[in-house]
């Protein structure tokens, strides 16, 4: 066999134990990353099951409680009309100031309130500062009213004092009233003062706890009652395990009230704006009506006829004062009148007395009584003309001095 032949073959041999060895070598890193990839495949599977198996059986965070549809009746309402939810507050004791026997009552009731629980309940504490703005104002009218009340009673013990009229005794007692007044309104001032400088420090905080009571209409089964029932029936079974809860409590001496719609609204508040809980409050808000999303305006012609209407009677108002005023000058007048001729009036009736008893007195004694009569009168009207004249002169001469003095100035 020539040498060119055994050459040939050596080479076809070598390119096919080359091509074999590297189909051999494409199978075997195929296979392995086939398996690379089914105990990738597996691991993550193993993992979904156990991440599964730790959010079942994990407790529920808070904000599971925050989020939430709205609030109505007394309930938080979320996802969707799937789950309600009503809150208990707790009003607290404390616990340390108690005896031993008290402190051992309140663990036995606090036990038996965990055994009665056949539901599931959170317990959610939430810290606030104090607000005492609502109390400050409160403090301030009634003590606005106990200084108008003072006001009047020191106007009153002056009449009584200046007057005369009243014995020693009263006058004591008058004294007493008004001293104990004083005292209350100093009190109440100091009242006022002390929480305004006590509402500057905002460190001073509150903790109030509540307790969280969720219900699932999954609980009722199956059922074909619409959307309305359901939340009704959610009311009542929710009122009903609150008011067992605040029975069990009340062994603990623990005091507690379910909590109505606005107060879940501002425990949400609070929960959700932390910081602007004290510069925007939801009491704020609600007198200022940021609750309503839009207002119409009310008709021109209703808004014309009420403008109309408070016109009407703030003049008709002004016209009665002025006529009552009116009538009470001209009562005035004529009272006024009647003293400046009550001697007048005063002599003409002795002359109709003496007149229609003249037969009684005799003529003549009447007659002399009359002429007597008509003589005071004479008398009393020169007497007032000189009066004048001398208040005239007087006058003119001060008039006149005046201006002897203004024209030497």
């Amino acid at each position: 066999m020539p040498n060119s032949t055994l050459i040939m073959i050596l080479n076809i041999i070598i390119i096919i134990i080359v091509v074999l060895l590297a189909v051999l070598g494409l199978v075997y890193f195929m296979s392995r990353n086939k398996k690379q990839k089914e105990k990738t495949i597996k691991t993550a599977e193993d993992t979904n099951v156990k991440t599964e198996k730790t959010k079942t059986f994990a407790v529920q965070s808070v904000m599971d409680f925050m989020e939430f549809d709205k609030v109505e009746d007394n309930m938080i309402v979320q996802k969707n009309g799937n789950k309600y939810i009503m809150v208990v507050e707790c009003q607290g004791i404390n616990y340390d100031l108690m005896s031993e026997v008290e402190k051992n009552s309140v663990e036995e009731g606090f036990i038996q309130f965990l055994n009665t629980i056949r539901h599931p309940i959170q317990i959610y504490v939430q810290t606030r500062t104090i607000n005492l703005e609502s109390s400050l104002q409160t403090y301030k009218d009634r003590v606005k009213e106990i200084e108008d009340n003072l006001n009047r009673q020191e106007s009153r013990y002056k009449e009584m004092v200046s007057s005369g009229n009243y014995t020693k005794e009263q006058i004591n007692q008058a004294y007493y009233e008004l001293t104990k007044q004083r005292n209350l309104n100093e009190y109440g001032k100091d009242i006022i003062y002390s929480t305004e400088r006590m509402s500057l420090n905002k460190n001073v905080l509150n903790q109030k706890y509540y307790i969280v009571v969720p219900y699932y209409p999954e609980e009722l089964g199956q059922n074909d009652f619409d959307k309305e029932e359901i939340k009704n029936l959610a009311f009542s079974e929710l009122y009903t395990r609150c008011q067992s809860i605040i029975r069990t409590l009340a062994a603990c001496e623990v005091n507690g009230k379910i909590l109505n719609s606005n107060e879940l609204v501002d425990l949400l508040y609070v929960a959700y704006n932390r910081d602007e809980q004290e510069t925007y409050g939801l009491d704020k808000a609600l007198r200022a009506g940021y609750d309503e999303l839009y207002s119409t305006a009310p008709d021109v012609l209703d808004k014309k006829m009420r403008t109309l209407d408070a016109k009407i009677e703030q003049e008709a108002f002004n016209k009665a004062n002025q006529k009552v005023t009116e009538a009470q000058s001209a009562k005035e007048r004529a009272l006024k009148r009647k003293e400046n001729n009550m001697n007048n009036l005063i002599d003409n009736l002795a002359k109709l007395i003496i007149e229609q008893n003249s037969q009684a007195v005799g003529y003549d004694v009447a007659q002399n009584a009359i002429k007597s009569i008509d003589e005071d009168k004479e008398l009393r009207k020169a007497n007032k003309e000189n009066t004048k004249e001398g208040g005239t002169k007087e006058d003119g001469k001060e008039k006149t001095k005046r201006r002897r003095t203004t024209k030497t100035a």
